[in-house]
């Protein structure tokens, strides 16, 4: 009777090789956004990231469409990055929250 081992392979998280800087500056070159705001939320370790990101063209769009568009702009990175979570608004909806 044999016994089956199984070789977990655990990536080590030191693989992510971006910052909340380089997150920020992609979304930048790729959604015409006013106001973009990137958190990583992993110590640094660059796998858990918190977006907001503020665009006109968010006008009329519905969110999960504003979703798919940062997802877009971010395809290459997300093959590294574990967590997205995106807030995504338009000028006149961010105005709204600030001013609560």
């Amino acid at each position: 009777r044999y016994h089956h081992h199984h070789i977990i392979i655990i990536r080590p998280s030191i693989m992510s090789s971006h910052t909340e800087e380089n997150v920020r500056s992609k979304l930048l070159e790729r959604v015409p956004a006013e106001h973009v705001e990137v958190v990583d939320e992993s110590d640094g370790c660059g796998a858990k990231f918190s977006v907001l990101i503020v665009a006109k063209a968010f006008e009329g769009v519905p969110l999960l469409e504003r979703h798919r568009m940062v997802n877009k702009a971010l395809e290459n990175e997300l093959k590294e990055i574990h967590a997205l979570s995106i807030k995504a608004r338009t000028p006149a909806q961010q105005e709204r929250i600030q001013s609560k």
